[in-house]
């Protein structure tokens, strides 16, 4: 059985030579043993021919270059094969590299239709011939080098390399087709720093101590992050000499032939490229029985190096594994890495990586790729306060990718002054930036967070009817702190499954932990509600989403917003939970006026629009933006700026929608 051995970066030129004329001789002897085998035939005579072949019946090993063997050589101990095994597999490969093979193998046989090899042939012709060769247990069949095509009888069948097998004796790097889509290779040039490049160690010293087993344990990386995990496992590959390749479990077939199938193929695919297998879990659910069945199946047949990345401990068939916790670099750490990325420049900002550390979980490569883009972006010599901002901008582009599938990102200019509210509820707003912007000095330096991560989310409730300006007041938060807000529609986060909204929302948390971008979530009400009693499974899960939803805002990383057009509806214990509620009111006539002063802007033109008529509309902030853009189109078409004639058939139109009578009263005195 095979075992995986450390192989180096790719063949030399100097080596695909030796190969090649080592190939080329093989093939060259065994071409003249079977032609004075047919010689012999011919003038009566029986048996192997025993001029050429040693008592071993093989050709003799070629030469190492640069300790590399030659692939021959080194196919035949990688999986124990004897020399007639050998000099069969040679056979098989003849009539794909020689022509005269095929009319050899005819002559051979006495059928100019048989132009094949096959095993009576071999069992004939070559020295040291035994029948168990061709048996589904031994080499040349267990590990699908040779195939057996259709025919009367097995020792008549055509014999034929795999395609495989064929192009690693010729030197070519050709990886199995048949993994193709199931399996690939991981490629990874990254950086590692602290606990992260501790694991690496602690996976190699596994590996040490079980070198040599014919079953060594399944190394389970078991924690968030995804790419953390997968660097963990080049890195720790590389080290040892190895190549990755990665799967997903969602890849692995079910049905227990195929997983078979696909667990020989694999094995010999990893001792040909001298390679291990990562099985990605992600967001598996383990309540998959067949699929988690086929996994462990998987790990049972397979008798290599494997790891495995799943969020938690999991017992998978009855092969040992060694569990190792992945956790995300600590915030001294990460100041560590932007320290060195950042050379000089790492002490002039200072202030700036304290920032950034307390706001943006990255990885060592990811601020490593930050430092890089920000100063792509700027080039030599930038300035401290324009290469600070460039890094802050680059954090966040680094951690979108993830987020952008999950959840719409959105983008607006709006600050303070946009923003019309009682002047009790923008304290709280500035209260809220001012809980993100010092996070650090309190739980670090302060060390209130000494106790755990539970309970330092910044978690925060806006209740108001539509259009008061809750997602305006998250779009302000995020613009005072430069950072992204992220919208979730939580009516498309819900499930009727059980587990799959609790699996949406774990999701969209991981992904933004590494930002630390504002999260919104839009009509809460789709989830929260009163605690109703517990009557059916269904109720009970519907509890346990809530409060997985509050315990992932309570130990995030940023800021959750949850926005609710019915606070009433909420229960008071999951109340207590949030750090902050913000009650929108709808606007009075004063502000009302107020914001329709602001809703056009400087460069509108206007003319004899008057706010505080205008204020007599019952309308909140959205709408009156509505009714203000509606006019402008209209004004426009018209080639006129802005008057009240546009306003009025606008707000007639707006009230319309809203299916609300528009009264004398509200417009009177407009003309």
């Amino acid at each position: 059985m095979p075992g995986v051995s450390p192989t180096s970066g790719g063949p030399g030129a100097e080596w695909l030579r030796a190969n090649q004329q080592h190939l080329t001789g093989a093939l060259a002897e065994l071409r003249a043993a079977l032609e004075r085998h047919l010689a012999r035939q011919s003038a009566g005579g029986a048996g192997p021919d025993t001029e050429r072949f040693t008592t071993e019946g093989s050709f003799g090993a070629g030469p190492e270059v640069g300790g590399a063997p030659m692939a021959l050589d080194r196919l035949t101990s990688l999986f124990g094969l004897s020399a007639f095994e050998r000099n069969l597999l040679l056979l098989t490969a003849g009539p794909e590299l020689d022509a005269s093979f095929a009319a050899l193998c005819a002559a051979l046989q006495g059928d100019p239709q048989r132009s094949f090899p096959t095993f009576s042939l071999a069992l004939a012709a070559l020295l040291g011939a035994h029948w168990s060769a061709l048996s589904p247990g031994a080499p040349l069949r267990r590990w699908r080098m040779v195939e057996v095509g259709a025919g009367s009888a097995l020792t008549t069948s055509p014999l034929r390399i795999d395609e495989r097998v064929l192009h690693y004796l010729t030197g070519v790097a050709a990886p199995e087709p048949r993994l193709a889509g199931i399996v690939a290779p991981l490629t990874w040039s990254g950086e590692l720093a602290g606990t992260h490049a501790e694991m690496v160690q602690r996976v190699l010293a596994v590996w040490r101590r079980t070198a040599g087993w014919p079953n060594p344990p399944v190394i389970q990386l078991r924690g968030d992050g995804a790419s953390v995990k997968r660097a963990i496992a080049a890195a720790a590959c590389e080290s040892a000499g190895l190549k990755l390749s990665v799967t997903a479990v969602e890849a692995i077939p079910t049905a227990p032939h195929e997983t078979e199938s696909m667990a020989r193929l694999w094995e010999r695919e990893a001792a040909l490229s001298g390679s291990a297998l990562l099985v990605e879990c992600g967001e598996f659910d383990f309540a998959d029985g067949p699929r988690t069945a086929a996994l462990a199946r998987l790990l049972e047949r397979i008798h290599g190096i494997v790891l495995v990345s799943l969020r938690e401990p999991r017992r998978l068939g009855h092969r040992p594994a060694v569990g190792l916790d992945v956790h995300h670099l600590s915030a001294a750490e990460q100041r560590g890495v932007w320290r060195a990325a950042l050379g000089e420049a790492g002490e002039r900002l200072n202030g700036q990586v304290e920032l950034m550390v307390s706001q943006f979980n990255l990885t060592a490569d990811t601020i490593q790729a930050a430092v890089t883009e920000a100063r792509g972006t700027l080039g030599a010599g930038a300035a401290e306060p324009e290469l600070a901002r460039a890094l802050w901008d680059s954090c966040r582009q680094q951690s979108r990718p993830r987020l952008e599938d999950l959840a719409q990102r959105i983008q607006s200019a709006v600050n303070w002054e946009d923003l019309v509210l009682p002047e009790a509820q923008r304290q709280i707003l500035r209260d809220i930036a001012a809980h993100v912007r010092q996070r650090a000095t309190v739980y670090e330096t302060w060390g209130f967070g000494r106790h755990g991560a539970r309970g330092l989310g910044i978690s925060a409730l806006f209740s108001g009817a539509s259009g008061t300006g809750k997602t305006m007041a998250a779009e302000v938060l995020g613009n005072e702190l430069r950072l992204d807000v992220y919208r979730i529609d939580l009516s498309a986060v819900v499930s009727k499954y059980i587990g799959e909204t609790e699996k949406n929302l774990r999701r969209i948390f991981d992904a933004a932990e590494e930002g630390g971008a504002i999260l919104l979530f839009d009509e809460a009400d789709a989830l929260f509600g009163k605690r109703s009693e517990v009557k059916d499974s269904h109720d009970r899960y519907a509890n346990i989403e809530v409060s997985y939803l509050l315990q992932r805002m309570e130990c995030y990383k940023g800021l959750a917003i949850l926005t609710t057009n019915m606070r009433s509806a909420l229960d008071t214990a999951f109340l207590r939970r949030l750090r902050f509620v913000v009650q929108f009111p709808f606007p009075d006539a004063i502000q009302r006026a107020e914001i329709w002063r602001r809703v056009f802007p400087a460069s509108t033109p206007v003319d004899g629009v008057d706010p505080w008529r205008l204020a007599g509309l019952n309308l909140a902030g959205g709408n009156i933006r509505n009714i203000a853009m509606n006019a402008a189109f209209l004004a426009a078409d018209l080639g006129e700026p802005v008057r009240m004639t546009h306003l009025l058939r606008a707000a007639r139109s707006e009230y319309a929608k809203l299916e609300k009578p528009l009264t004398e009263a509200e417009i009177e005195g407009w003309g």
